[in-house]
């Protein structure tokens, strides 16, 4: 009848319904299921970057501290430095002012003597002068003997080069002119062999 009709149809589109409704429960399911894993991981990967994050700033903890320890032994250095700089410096201010005592006194011993020398210097340089001109005259006499000997022995040993020189010259010239004839006749021989060769050759023909 019609109202069974609108029953079953009724009951089909609610069992449609129903059916849509699971279907899309499903979906929803799978997409928050998906969604869910996504986020998990996401929380694992920032989980391994707060880790890695957690070590970086332990390893930078440390390496301030490092940096800290190495900055106080630096300025423990510097203070060590600067001590002893300034002791240094005290140190060589003394040696300075003791140089410059030193260098007083010798600077008038030095000036007391240089009078000393000048007033003994000026009584006895006469008497030197005449013993220098003396012992430099027979020094020069002596160089010039000397001298003249030398160049004697010299020019004779060139003189005795220059013979030498000159007979291996006149050698040299003798021994150009011998070759010079032998290869003149050695050239004739050759023209009258060719001569008598080109001769017998036109009386055969």
């Amino acid at each position: 009848t019609f109202q069974a009709n609108i029953l079953t149809e009724l009951k089909n589109w609610k069992l449609n319904l129903v059916q849509h409704h699971k279907l899309q429960m499903r979906q929803e399911k799978e997409k928050h299921a998906t969604h869910v894993k996504q986020l998990q991981n996401e929380m694992e990967n920032l989980k391994e970057l707060l880790h890695t994050y957690e070590i970086s700033i332990s390893r930078k903890d440390e390496v301030i501290t490092n940096l800290t320890q190495a900055l106080e032994k630096q300025k423990e250095r510097v203070e060590l430095m600067r001590k002893f700089t300034l002791w240094r410096i005290q140190h060589v201010k003394a040696k300075q002012e003791e140089y410059a005592n030193r260098i007083a006194d010798t600077h008038f011993r030095t000036a007391l003597m240089k009078k000393v020398w000048a007033a003994w210097r000026s009584v006895s340089e006469e008497r030197w002068k005449d013993k220098v001109a003396r012992a430099c005259q027979l020094r020069a006499e002596d160089v010039c003997v000397q001298l003249t000997n030398d160049y004697e022995a010299k020019i004779a040993e060139l003189t005795a080069t220059l013979e030498q020189t000159k007979a291996e010259i006149l050698r040299l010239h003798s021994e150009r002119d011998q070759y010079e004839d032998t290869m003149k006749k050695a050239f004739m021989r050759g023209v009258c062999a060719l001569n008598l060769e080109a001769m017998t050759m036109f009386q055969g023909k």
